[in-house]
């Protein structure tokens, strides 16, 4: 099983930045894959973008590219979401995601992010 604990959402304007991170403990050696995903009120959970633990590949969603850039640091492992020129409709309850080789996924508590216009 795989931990983790998300920080540093908040309240910005548009255009503003904020940079999420995602701390996981546990079964570490057998993190797979890493991903951001968001729910905003009302809407379905929505992938924002993945990085493979072992090799750093990244995707990203069509609605954050060129916005949003995930990175890792595996000696912390801690992942981040640095997010630039956020617009309202990035507004919503950002999680982090684990899955392990094995297909287990494991889930952070969530941290709000609120862009005012």
């Amino acid at each position: 099983q795989v931990q983790l604990v998300e920080s540093g959402g908040g309240s910005v304007q548009t255009g503003g930045s904020l940079r999420l991170s995602c701390a996981a403990s546990g079964r570490i050696l057998s993190l797979y894959d890493m991903a951001w995903f968001r729910q905003a009120p009302g809407k379905e959970r929505e992938s924002v973008a993945s990085i493979r633990w072992s090799g750093g590949s990244t995707n990203y969603a069509d609605s954050v590219k060129g916005r949003f850039t995930i990175s890792r640091d595996n000696a912390k492992n801690t992942v981040y979401l640095q997010m630039n020129n956020l617009k309202p409709e990035d507004t919503a309850v950002y999680y982090c995601q684990a899955l392990t080789t094995t297909g287990i996924s494991s889930w952070g508590q969530g941290t709000q992010v609120t862009v005012s216009s």
